[in-house]
């Protein structure tokens, strides 16, 4: 087993040249940081020589669920070419090792047992960031690895907004001072975390006044402010990122697949893992498993490591630790500016972010062990432990209730500490890559910044191990309007675009808005969450029809997603092709009948599969907050307007049984222009 812990990678400290200055025994960081701006696509923009109206692009077709799972099938024969690699798992980890493979010139195949970011990776923080509490620890504790990890995220941090700008931004984040000598102590820490960055900073930190601080936040409670630091992180759609991973390695030729679970590790006489058995989840308890031959198998399966360890060995050690991170989604009134608060006193000692996000405000995170489960829900505890810190931070007339929670949900953290260690709760700083006896390739740990460093590492040890052969190759154009990529056989993700990256820009939103006539917070929407893709949304059927009056939302995403990102399943779509139910749990009730109707409609589903999928999505609810007297729910219910839903009007909240307000889902649509 020691030979299992043997690839665990650490990164290598950037070269950097720090000005220490002793002010009381606190260390002073001086630099500066870049910043982070998007001006041109990287694709040219077309247009029509005589009317100079722009000419939409037009992009690849993603193969369809049953060309893929026929290629799938394809490996099993002995007189087919096998695949260099399968990874088991379809987050951030194992998307992303996909796309680092394929760009490499190997054969891959992908297989995730639920949906892309159906786990973890769609339920985080949506931060992307180095950690100013991880430094902060590192510091105080003299921990230079903790400073490695650091360094290396901070490094990350700016690739998510270089290849996906229009799913990753810069945000401000605000840290409120109530010492006068938490003024020097927070500014040498803001400090040393831009300068950490390097090269890949973000704008600089700075210090405000009360009065600006107010200015941003006006509920933000006064009593013993004296003025604010503000910093710079990046924040991201997580579970769009990972769709737009696996959907980037789909069009570069991956085989990825979602609803496909793997049933065993195929075997040879030596006891060499050639392979994997396959079930198509969707294709009912009687679908038959079927063999897919590789010459290496890697699990990037996150909190899920070990039953896939103990696949390959029952008495494999456990070396996943799984954390629990509750979350919160409240009303956007608390972060009005597109500032974020990070309060770094509460009463345990954690840290809680406040956020703005998607028009909502986000706030979390907990941190407490816990079991290993498919749909974790956040506990009532970790909800009232988050409002009352939120509350802290507020003044009392906009104290914060269960009645203002649209939505909560819990993400499992899968660390991983070393089996063999003397203390068995000692937990790995980085993320782990091993490889068993019988060739299982294990990646593990992490977070979702460093996802790219991961899978290039995962990558690098597969290559070694299953003796593959990187080679330069010609991959298709995903961005309709540039030449094919050439690549050298190195790994090139860091540079490497992910779809809808190609043709955004700042503009994009106008120029979509213009040349659709559509309402303009839908065209936002739409070039933020698909970037150039948006163009493809737009020449779908339904395209400026809301499933929501306060919602920028439009049908016609419901048919993109089917047709160009694999949504197979009505939790797909409403949770992780847009995220409407991370939202606002009880609006995503509402507009279900309609997504239902919709897929239906695309996929020629009957009456009994739309019956289930009602009953398989309002019990996925539950793990996003919808209240337990809910979950019994009947369509007709909804139809009807017999169910309550929380609304939120600017600053007031209400509770409303909705009549009228939404769309009748038996068949009346909204006019393109309803305003929200």
């Amino acid at each position: 087993m020691a030979s299992r812990l043997s690839a665990l990678r650490r990164p290598a400290v950037a070269a950097a040249t720090v000005a220490l200055v002793g002010v009381g025994g606190t260390a002073i960081a001086l630099g500066t940081s870049k910043k982070h701006t998007i001006s041109m696509p990287i694709a040219d923009i077309k247009r029509d020589a005589n009317t100079g109206r722009i000419i939409p692009p037009k992009f690849p077709d993603l193969k369809t669920r049953e060309q893929q799972l026929a290629d799938l099938r394809r490996s099993g024969d002995a007189n087919e070419e096998e695949y260099d690699l399968v990874i088991i798992g379809g987050g951030a980890t194992g998307t992303g090792i996909a796309v680092d493979a394929i760009t490499r010139g190997l054969k891959v195949a992908l297989v995730e047992r639920d949906d892309f970011s159906s786990g973890t990776s769609s339920k985080s923080t949506k931060l992307v960031h180095g950690g100013v509490r991880y430094l902060e620890k590192a510091v105080t504790t003299l921990d230079y690895p903790q400073l490695e990890l650091v360094i290396e995220a901070l490094r990350e941090r700016r690739t998510f907004l270089n290849i996906a700008p229009h799913l990753s931004s810069s945000l401000p984040i605000l840290l409120p001072l109530q010492k006068y000598w938490h003024v020097p102590y927070m500014w040498a820490g803001t400090k040393t975390y831009d300068l950490l960055a390097g090269s890949q900073g973000l704008e600089s930190s700075y210090y405000v006044s009360k009065s600006k601080a107010l200015e941003q936040f006006p509920l933000l409670r006064k009593q013993n402010l004296i003025g604010a630091l503000v910093y710079y992180d990046g924040q991201h759609n997580d579970s769009r990122m990972n769709v737009s991973l696996a959907v980037t390695a789909a069009l570069y030729g991956a085989t990825v697949l979602n609803h496909v679970e793997v049933t065993d590790l195929n075997k040879d006489a030596q006891g060499k893992i050639r392979g994997v058995q396959v079930k198509d989840v969707l294709g009912g308890q009687d679908t038959p498993a079927f063999s897919v031959r590789a010459k290496g198998v890697i699990n990037a399966t996150g909190p899920f490591a070990d039953a896939v360890e103990q696949m390959d060995d029952k008495k494999r050690k456990p070396i996943v630790a799984p954390a629990s991170g509750a979350h919160v989604m409240l009303p956007g009134k608390l972060c009005p500016n597109g500032m974020g608060l990070l309060d770094a006193a509460t009463s345990d000692g954690r840290v809680v972010f406040v956020l703005p996000w998607q028009g909502k405000t986000l706030a979390g995170t907990t941190d407490n062990a816990c079991e290993v489960e498919h749909e974790p829900i956040a506990l009532e505890k970790d909800v009232d432990f988050i409002l009352k810190e939120v509350n802290k931070l507020f003044v009392p007339d906009a104290a914060l209730t269960n009645d203002d929670v649209l939505a909560s949900w819990s993400g499992i953290r899968p660390l991983v500490k070393d089996p063999n260690a003397k203390n068995t709760e000692s937990l790995v700083r980085s993320h782990l890559v091993t490889v068993s006896p019988s060739g299982l390739l294990t990646c593990a740990g992490g977070k979702w910044t460093t996802y790219r460093q991961m899978a290039e590492d995962a990558v690098d040890e597969a290559i070694k191990t299953f003796n593959l052969t990187p080679k330069p190759v010609t991959l298709p154009d995903i961005s309709g309007a540039m030449p094919p990529l050439e690549t050298t056989g190195q790994c090139c993700t860091l540079t490497t675009p992910l779809v809808g990256a190609h043709g955004f820009s700042p503009d994009l939103a106008s120029q979509i808005a213009a040349h659709h006539s559509i309402d303009l917070d839908i065209a936002q929407h739409l070039a933020s969450n698909y970037g150039d893709r948006a163009w493809a949304v737009l020449s779908t059927p339904g395209a400026p029809t809301r499933l929501l009056p306060a919602f920028p939302f439009v049908e016609a995403e419901i048919r993109h997603g089917v047709h160009h990102e694999s949504a197979c399943t009505a939790a797909d779509l409403i949770a992780r092709r847009t995220r409407l139910a991370f939202l606002d749990v009880g609006s995503a009730l509402h507009v279900l009948p309609r997504v239902i109707d919709v897929m239906g409609e695309e996929l020629s589903w009957d009456e009994a599969r739309k019956e289930h999928e009602w009953k398989a999505t309002v019990l996925f609810f539950r793990s996003m907050g919808l209240p337990e007297d809910q979950l019994n729910v009947t369509r007709n219910d909804v139809v009807k307007g017999n169910v309550a839903r929380k609304i939120e009007r600017g600053a007031e909240k209400a509770v409303a049984t909705v009549s009228g307000s939404i769309p009748n889902f038996e068949g009346q649509t909204l006019s393109a222009k309803t305003k929200a």
